[in-house]
Protein backbone atom coordinates (compact mmCIF):
# COMPACT_ATOMS: atom_id res chain seq x y z
CA UNK A 1 0.00 0.00 0.00
CA UNK A 2 1.42 3.49 -0.87
CA UNK A 3 2.01 5.61 1.91
CA UNK A 4 0.28 9.29 2.23
CA UNK A 5 2.29 12.36 2.37
CA UNK A 6 0.40 14.02 5.53
CA UNK A 7 1.59 17.96 5.01
CA UNK A 8 1.19 20.20 8.59
CA UNK A 9 -1.66 22.40 8.62
CA UNK A 10 -0.96 26.17 8.90
CA UNK A 11 -3.36 28.78 10.27
CA UNK A 12 -4.42 31.26 8.73
CA UNK A 13 -3.18 33.88 11.17
CA UNK A 14 0.21 32.42 11.22
CA UNK A 15 0.68 32.48 7.43
CA UNK A 16 -0.49 35.86 7.50
CA UNK A 17 2.48 36.85 10.81
CA UNK A 18 5.14 35.15 8.63
CA UNK A 19 4.56 36.25 5.63
CA UNK A 20 5.13 40.02 7.52
CA UNK A 21 8.61 38.69 8.85
CA UNK A 22 11.49 38.33 6.66
CA UNK A 23 12.88 35.64 9.26
CA UNK A 24 10.10 33.19 9.55
CA UNK A 25 9.57 34.44 13.35
CA UNK A 26 5.98 34.50 14.46
CA UNK A 27 3.34 35.08 17.21
CA UNK A 28 1.73 31.88 17.88
CA UNK A 29 -1.85 32.01 17.61
CA UNK A 30 -1.88 28.65 19.24
CA UNK A 31 0.06 28.80 21.82
CA UNK A 32 0.89 30.82 25.02
CA UNK A 33 4.80 30.97 23.76
CA UNK A 34 6.27 33.51 22.14
CA UNK A 35 9.53 32.53 20.38
CA UNK A 36 11.10 36.24 20.85
CA UNK A 37 9.79 38.74 23.06
CA UNK A 38 8.01 42.00 22.27
CA UNK A 39 8.73 45.43 23.32
CA UNK A 40 5.26 47.48 23.96
CA UNK A 41 6.01 51.39 24.72
CA UNK A 42 3.32 53.25 26.61
CA UNK A 43 1.76 56.27 25.11
CA UNK A 44 3.08 59.43 26.43
CA UNK A 45 0.74 60.97 28.43
CA UNK A 46 -0.26 64.44 27.29
CA UNK A 47 -2.33 67.46 29.03
CA UNK A 48 -4.12 69.17 26.67
CA UNK A 49 -5.55 72.14 28.24
CA UNK A 50 -9.21 72.79 27.03
CA UNK A 51 -10.05 75.34 25.14
CA UNK A 52 -10.51 79.40 26.84
CA UNK A 53 -14.48 79.82 26.96
CA UNK A 54 -15.51 82.44 24.34
CA UNK A 55 -18.04 84.59 25.49
CA UNK A 56 -20.32 86.55 22.85
CA UNK A 57 -21.64 89.55 24.09
CA UNK A 58 -25.01 91.00 22.33
CA UNK A 59 -24.60 94.53 21.89
CA UNK A 60 -21.54 94.71 22.98
CA UNK A 61 -20.77 98.11 21.99
CA UNK A 62 -23.17 100.02 24.01
CA UNK A 63 -23.87 100.84 27.74
CA UNK A 64 -24.25 97.54 29.55
CA UNK A 65 -22.57 95.45 26.74
CA UNK A 66 -19.30 97.52 26.44
CA UNK A 67 -18.95 96.72 30.64
CA UNK A 68 -19.89 93.65 30.18
CA UNK A 69 -17.17 93.01 27.58
CA UNK A 70 -14.56 94.62 29.80
CA UNK A 71 -15.32 92.36 32.54
CA UNK A 72 -15.29 89.29 30.08
CA UNK A 73 -11.73 90.27 29.57
CA UNK A 74 -10.58 91.15 32.63
CA UNK A 75 -11.35 87.01 33.99
CA UNK A 76 -9.11 85.82 30.58
CA UNK A 77 -12.34 85.06 28.20
CA UNK A 78 -12.27 85.40 24.79
CA UNK A 79 -14.91 87.70 23.84
CA UNK A 80 -16.79 88.60 20.51
CA UNK A 81 -19.62 91.04 20.06
CA UNK A 82 -22.24 91.44 18.02
CA UNK A 83 -24.21 94.14 17.00
CA UNK A 84 -25.75 95.93 13.95
CA UNK A 85 -22.95 98.47 14.05
CA UNK A 86 -19.91 96.16 14.37
CA UNK A 87 -17.03 97.60 15.40
CA UNK A 88 -17.13 99.59 18.44
CA UNK A 89 -16.09 103.48 19.15
CA UNK A 90 -14.65 103.02 22.05
CA UNK A 91 -10.61 104.66 22.26
CA UNK A 92 -10.09 102.24 25.27
CA UNK A 93 -7.57 99.96 25.44
CA UNK A 94 -9.51 97.33 25.71
CA UNK A 95 -11.73 97.15 22.79
CA UNK A 96 -8.66 95.95 20.54
CA UNK A 97 -8.79 92.97 22.68
CA UNK A 98 -12.70 91.88 21.24
CA UNK A 99 -13.62 90.27 17.99
CA UNK A 100 -16.11 92.90 17.00
CA UNK A 101 -19.46 91.42 14.61
CA UNK A 102 -21.25 93.42 12.40
CA UNK A 103 -24.96 91.65 12.11
CA UNK A 104 -28.82 92.45 12.15
CA UNK A 105 -30.64 89.67 14.45
CA UNK A 106 -33.98 90.58 12.49
CA UNK A 107 -32.26 89.14 9.94
CA UNK A 108 -31.35 85.37 10.37
CA UNK A 109 -28.52 85.18 7.66
CA UNK A 110 -26.79 88.05 8.44
CA UNK A 111 -24.41 86.95 11.88
CA UNK A 112 -24.73 82.98 12.41
CA UNK A 113 -21.03 82.74 11.53
CA UNK A 114 -20.79 84.85 14.63
CA UNK A 115 -22.23 82.12 16.52
CA UNK A 116 -18.84 79.81 15.79
CA UNK A 117 -17.05 78.72 18.60
CA UNK A 118 -19.18 80.53 21.31
CA UNK A 119 -19.95 78.48 24.83
CA UNK A 120 -21.99 81.35 26.46
CA UNK A 121 -23.97 84.53 25.57
CA UNK A 122 -24.49 87.46 26.97
CA UNK A 123 -27.73 90.11 25.48
CA UNK A 124 -28.02 93.62 25.97
CA UNK A 125 -30.41 94.53 22.90
CA UNK A 126 -32.75 96.61 23.94
CA UNK A 127 -34.71 99.36 22.81
CA UNK A 128 -37.03 102.38 22.50
CA UNK A 129 -39.23 103.90 19.72
CA UNK A 130 -43.06 102.87 18.60
CA UNK A 131 -44.46 99.61 20.73
CA UNK A 132 -44.32 97.59 17.14
CA UNK A 133 -40.36 98.36 17.22
CA UNK A 134 -39.92 97.57 21.13
CA UNK A 135 -41.34 94.31 20.63
CA UNK A 136 -39.22 93.57 17.67
CA UNK A 137 -36.41 94.94 19.43
CA UNK A 138 -36.93 93.42 22.47
CA UNK A 139 -38.75 90.61 21.45
CA UNK A 140 -38.21 88.93 18.25
CA UNK A 141 -34.24 89.71 17.91
CA UNK A 142 -33.69 87.94 21.42
CA UNK A 143 -35.70 84.94 20.60
CA UNK A 144 -34.12 84.64 17.29
CA UNK A 145 -30.85 84.41 19.00
CA UNK A 146 -32.05 82.35 21.93
CA UNK A 147 -33.38 80.06 19.40
CA UNK A 148 -29.73 79.85 17.12
CA UNK A 149 -27.88 79.83 20.08
CA UNK A 150 -29.89 76.45 21.62
CA UNK A 151 -29.60 74.54 17.64
CA UNK A 152 -25.86 75.39 18.29
CA UNK A 153 -25.41 73.76 21.24
CA UNK A 154 -24.78 76.67 23.51
CA UNK A 155 -24.08 75.95 26.91
CA UNK A 156 -25.45 79.19 28.89
CA UNK A 157 -27.48 82.37 27.87
CA UNK A 158 -27.55 85.47 29.94
CA UNK A 159 -30.31 87.69 29.18
CA UNK A 160 -30.15 91.44 30.48
CA UNK A 161 -34.40 92.04 30.68
CA UNK A 162 -35.54 94.81 32.69
CA UNK A 163 -37.59 95.08 36.19
CA UNK A 164 -41.61 95.99 36.50
CA UNK A 165 -41.85 99.71 37.32
CA UNK A 166 -45.34 99.35 37.75
CA UNK A 167 -47.49 102.14 35.47
CA UNK A 168 -44.56 102.61 33.14
CA UNK A 169 -45.32 98.60 32.28
CA UNK A 170 -48.64 100.27 30.31
CA UNK A 171 -46.68 103.11 29.14
CA UNK A 172 -43.95 101.00 27.43
CA UNK A 173 -46.38 98.71 26.11
CA UNK A 174 -44.27 97.02 23.76
CA UNK A 175 -41.05 97.12 25.25
CA UNK A 176 -41.96 94.96 28.44
CA UNK A 177 -44.09 92.86 26.39
CA UNK A 178 -41.29 92.02 24.12
CA UNK A 179 -39.03 91.34 26.88
CA UNK A 180 -41.25 88.86 28.53
CA UNK A 181 -41.23 87.06 25.27
CA UNK A 182 -37.58 86.80 25.24
CA UNK A 183 -37.97 85.97 28.93
CA UNK A 184 -40.25 83.23 28.37
CA UNK A 185 -38.33 81.78 25.35
CA UNK A 186 -35.33 81.56 27.32
CA UNK A 187 -36.91 79.48 29.72
CA UNK A 188 -38.02 77.25 27.32
CA UNK A 189 -34.74 76.54 25.48
CA UNK A 190 -32.41 76.87 28.07
CA UNK A 191 -34.23 75.39 30.91
CA UNK A 192 -30.68 74.77 32.81
CA UNK A 193 -28.32 77.12 31.64
CA UNK A 194 -30.57 79.84 31.31
CA UNK A 195 -30.35 83.47 33.37
CA UNK A 196 -32.45 86.54 33.20
CA UNK A 197 -31.28 89.38 34.97
CA UNK A 198 -34.30 92.21 35.66
CA UNK A 199 -32.34 95.31 36.66
CA UNK A 200 -34.07 98.63 37.48
CA UNK A 201 -32.36 101.99 36.26
CA UNK A 202 -28.35 101.54 35.57
CA UNK A 203 -26.34 103.79 36.30
CA UNK A 204 -22.73 104.65 35.66
CA UNK A 205 -20.78 106.54 33.20
CA UNK A 206 -22.19 106.56 29.86
CA UNK A 207 -21.02 107.93 26.71
CA UNK A 208 -22.53 109.32 24.26
CA UNK A 209 -20.31 110.26 21.33
CA UNK A 210 -17.53 112.78 22.81
CA UNK A 211 -19.33 112.83 25.61
CA UNK A 212 -19.58 111.22 29.39
CA UNK A 213 -23.15 111.21 31.23
CA UNK A 214 -22.37 110.78 34.73
CA UNK A 215 -25.44 108.93 35.55
CA UNK A 216 -24.26 107.76 38.90
CA UNK A 217 -24.24 111.12 40.07
CA UNK A 218 -28.18 110.34 40.50
CA UNK A 219 -28.18 106.96 40.37
CA UNK A 220 -25.72 106.03 43.20
CA UNK A 221 -27.30 108.25 46.04
CA UNK A 222 -30.62 106.83 44.89
CA UNK A 223 -29.00 103.45 45.26
CA UNK A 224 -28.05 103.53 48.68
CA UNK A 225 -31.26 104.66 50.06
CA UNK A 226 -33.72 102.64 48.06
CA UNK A 227 -31.98 99.69 48.23
CA UNK A 228 -32.61 99.81 51.90
CA UNK A 229 -36.30 100.90 51.63
CA UNK A 230 -37.76 97.20 50.02
CA UNK A 231 -41.15 97.55 51.55
CA UNK A 232 -42.02 100.45 49.67
CA UNK A 233 -41.58 98.02 46.61
CA UNK A 234 -44.73 96.27 47.73
CA UNK A 235 -46.66 99.45 47.52
CA UNK A 236 -49.65 98.45 44.74
CA UNK A 237 -49.03 100.41 41.35
CA UNK A 238 -46.46 102.53 42.16
CA UNK A 239 -44.23 100.65 44.66
CA UNK A 240 -42.47 99.24 41.61
CA UNK A 241 -41.21 102.72 41.00
CA UNK A 242 -39.26 102.35 44.21
CA UNK A 243 -37.16 99.82 42.91
CA UNK A 244 -33.10 101.00 43.49
CA UNK A 245 -31.03 102.11 40.51
CA UNK A 246 -28.08 99.47 40.18
CA UNK A 247 -24.40 100.23 39.13
CA UNK A 248 -23.35 99.07 35.28
CA UNK A 249 -20.20 97.12 36.75
CA UNK A 250 -22.17 95.11 39.16
CA UNK A 251 -24.35 94.09 36.38
CA UNK A 252 -21.83 93.15 34.55
CA UNK A 253 -19.72 91.19 36.90
CA UNK A 254 -23.16 88.70 37.59
CA UNK A 255 -23.36 88.51 34.12
CA UNK A 256 -20.46 87.32 33.32
CA UNK A 257 -20.53 85.03 36.41
CA UNK A 258 -24.21 83.88 35.51
CA UNK A 259 -23.19 83.23 31.70
CA UNK A 260 -19.26 81.21 32.67
CA UNK A 261 -20.34 79.40 36.33
CA UNK A 262 -21.86 75.87 35.70
CA UNK A 263 -22.71 76.54 39.27
CA UNK A 264 -24.70 79.61 39.16
CA UNK A 265 -28.58 78.47 39.08
CA UNK A 266 -30.65 79.07 36.20
CA UNK A 267 -33.02 81.92 37.58
CA UNK A 268 -34.76 85.62 37.27
CA UNK A 269 -32.67 87.46 39.39
CA UNK A 270 -34.07 90.72 40.34
CA UNK A 271 -32.03 94.27 41.48
CA UNK A 272 -31.88 92.79 44.75
CA UNK A 273 -30.31 89.73 43.73
CA UNK A 274 -28.16 91.39 40.93
CA UNK A 275 -26.90 94.09 44.27
CA UNK A 276 -26.39 91.12 46.62
CA UNK A 277 -24.35 88.57 44.33
CA UNK A 278 -22.10 91.55 43.45
CA UNK A 279 -21.52 92.44 46.95
CA UNK A 280 -20.79 88.89 47.58
CA UNK A 281 -18.03 88.50 44.38
CA UNK A 282 -16.43 91.94 46.04
CA UNK A 283 -15.44 90.52 49.55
Amino acid sequence: MASRLIRPRLSLSRLYLMAGNKNGRFLSTESNKVDEPFKVEEAETVNVPPPPEKLLVLGGNGFVGSHICREALNRGLNVASLSRSGGSSLLESWAKNVTWHKGNLLSSESWKEALDGVTSIISCIGGFGSNSYMYKINGTANINAIRAAAEKGVKRFVYISAADLGLANYLLKGYYEGKRAAETELLTKFPYGGVILRPGFIHGTRRVGSIKLPLGVIGSPLEMVLQHAKPLNQIPLVGPLFTPPVNVASVAKVAVRAATDPVFPPAIVDVYGIQQFSQQMSR
